[in-house]
């Protein structure tokens, strides 16, 4: 791969483009006044190119520190540990399964059971217990009924408590539940009902109540009423409860949700805050099991992870692109988001996979938004149709490089998919990458041309090149789970579950990029397409409606995985819904692709660089 010698910056050069278009009869000037920012680059023939740069911040993780990691988690001693707790725990949940007694009565065996599958989940051990977890819930719906549920099948009331954690847990299941329990726990005045002292069983309640509400499906008012009612108790009854399990617990919950919130991250915070759980607090119980094996299996994962980064890290270097100063390199980024929402040993290959795809549609973004010029891009557009390494003949010396890693990359997973799948399937890979290979050219066109799309055009095109198609297929198809044809059409492009979740991540994208990306040339985004057809709209305006999109789009997302009845199993869904959860806690604060040494370092080194105090 050539090396690129970076000159001085030249002098900022304005662009200006002025046009008229009609959009649905509606007569739209779009005039486009921008400052680019230029840099001079010096090639291995001594050619000089103009070319933008986006100034983003080198790579965090040096090879030669990932290389130097250890840790003692892998010894065989750690697992034969975590097996002997792992039956420890299977007997504890069958002996409350099998009969009553002294702790599981008919008038708690309800709320004990949820409880109990609530933090094995929380926990993150949950694949160890899967019968337990499924016979634990059939025994509770069995004793579902219209008003929910109370503590116990022989409760005559229903407890807002019981019935809010197992309307959340009952529906992640693909169990059919109706919030309109949630109804029954309203005052005459239609409010829901609380007391004027705040206890700690009513706080943790409302608690469950607003984890309810995160998985309401569109057109559920009482969710959308429960979601404001218990953000308003809990943010009140944070500022008066002392720095405790249960605060830190609310905390957590309320920053990152349901649609942010990353399986292993929630698995670390609940570590510390389950040893004050009224379930880990029961005597006899023995759940402090629950927390030994939980700490246990994160620390092996974490001896796993290291293993993983290593080879991903050694990727990287050897496939030249520690040596591209313009792109943004983010492969451990994204190895941490692929290992939050999948811990299961066997999925080396989805992780591995997931982060190498999107780095490699990464480094293409940068190509396709700042550092190609037109007629790069047209070569390399025409030799990704083409797939064949005789199509680098045309191309530039530091378009070569990326294009062969892309496709041995690309077929390589196309070789694990056909051990999962039992058949050939690297044409859903290239259709997928054709497509946001597409896209991303549209994208160039505007940018050079100083083109403005309609609102509705940018989002039709944006939606491919935010890049989540192409990152999703490949990887989810190394997993050994089967995916024939008709369960690919619900999760590939252009599924509605696809398409969902692809219009949430551009808008929510947009929302964090468009004045960096504004600066450097790039006029087209959400915002700006909003504004143009709204002239009396400010940038506060659109970013208000979109982001009311995205709440109600979050809602379509929530059926689409999880509705009743569906030919297609949630777990068949699962990784492809955890992704975008992936890609939506990047958003959370800022633009995390781009600005990852705040928050995103921070999840790196809580879920993969450090183990957990055992």
């Amino acid at each position: 791969m050539a090396l690129l010698s970076v000159a001085p910056l030249a002098p900022r050069w304005c662009v200006h483009k002025s046009l008229v278009t009609s959009s649905k009869g509606k007569v739209v000037r779009r005039t486009i006044s921008t400052s680019i920012r230029m840099c001079r680059i010096t090639t291995e023939s001594g050619e000089g190119v103009q070319r933008r740069i986006a100034n983003h911040h080198s790579n965090l993780w040096d090879d030669n520190f990932i290389q130097s990691l250890s840790t003692p988690y892998g010894a065989i001693s750690y697992h034969e540990s975590a097996q002997k707790l792992i039956g420890e725990v299977k007997e504890m949940i069958n002996s409350i399964s099998v009969k009553d007694g002294e702790l599981i009565t008919p008038s708690n065996d309800l709320l004990m059971r949820l409880s109990i599958v609530d933090s094995i989940e929380r926990l993150g051990i949950d694949r160890h217990f899967k019968s337990e977890i499924k016979s634990a819930l059939d025994y509770v719906y069995s004793y579902w009924n219209e008003k929910g549920i109370g503590w116990g099948r022989d409760s005559v009331v229903a407890d807002l408590n019981s019935t809010a954690l197992g309307l959340r847990t009952l529906r992640l299941h693909g169990y059919p539940v109706s919030s309109d329990v949630l109804q029954h726990f309203k005052e005459q005045k239609g409010q829901f009902a609380c007391s004027a002292i705040q206890t700690e069983g009513e706080i943790r309640s409302v608690l469950n109540l607003f984890r309810a509400s995160q998985i309401a499906f569109p057109g559920e008012k009482v969710m959308e009423e429960a979601e404001v009612f218990s953000t308003i108790y809990l943010k009140e009854a944070i500022l008066k409860l002392p720095v405790c399990g249960l605060s830190r617990e609310i905390s957590y919950v309320l920053e990152y949700g349901w649609h942010i919130n990353l399986p292993r991250l929630e698995a670390r915070n609940y570590i510390d805050v389950f040893g004050e759980d009224p379930i880990y607090l029961t005597p006899n119980m023995k759940t402090q099991k629950l927390l030994e094996l939980a700490k246990l299996e994160f620390n092996m994962f974490h001896s796993l992870q290291q293993q993983e980064l290593k080879l991903l890290s050694r990727w990287w270097k050897d496939s030249g692109f520690s040596q591209m100063t313009f792109p943004r390199h983010r492969h451990v980024e994204y190895y941490t988001l692929a290992s939050c929402i999948d811990s299961e040993p066997q999925h080396s290959s989805f992780r591995l996979g997931f982060a190498k795809i999107f780095h490699l549609a990464t480094v293409l973004d940068d190509i396709y938004d700042t550092f190609g010029t037109m007629d790069e891009l047209e070569l390399f557009t025409a030799a990704v149709k083409r797939w064949h390494p005789s199509a680098t003949e045309w191309l530039p010396e530091y378009m070569k490089g990326v294009y062969m890693v892309l496709y041995e990359t690309v077929n390589e997973m196309a070789g694990e998919a056909e051990k999962s799948q039992g058949r050939d399937t690297l044409n859903y890979g290239r259709n997928a990458l054709e497509a946001y290979i597409d896209a991303s050219m549209e994208e160039a066109k505007w940018i050079f041309s100083g083109f403005l799309p309609t609102f509705e055009e940018y989002l039709d095109n944006g939606k491919v090149s935010f890049g989540y198609g192409i990152g999703t297929l490949q990887p989810i198809l190394t997993l050994g789970i089967p995916f024939p044809h008709h369960i690919l059409q619900e999760i590939d492009f252009p599924s509605r579950l696809n398409d969902v979740a692809s219009s949430i991540l551009r808008l929510k994208g947009d929302i964090h990029t468009y004045q960096a990306e504004r600066s450097r040339g790039e006029k087209s985004s959400c915002i700006s397409c909003y504004t143009e057809e709204n002239p009396e709209s400010t940038e506060e305006d659109a970013i208000n409606h979109i982001n009311s999109m995205v709440d109600k789009l979050l809602k379509e997302l929530n059926w689409e995985y999880l509705r009743p009845g569906s030919n297609v199993p949630i777990t068949s869904k699962k990784h492809a819904f955890d992704i975008l959860r992936a890609f939506f806690h990047l958003y959370k604060y800022r633009d995390g692709f781009s600005v990852a040494n705040y928050e995103i370092k921070n999840l790196v080194m809580t879920t993969v660089i450090e183990p957990v105090p055992l």
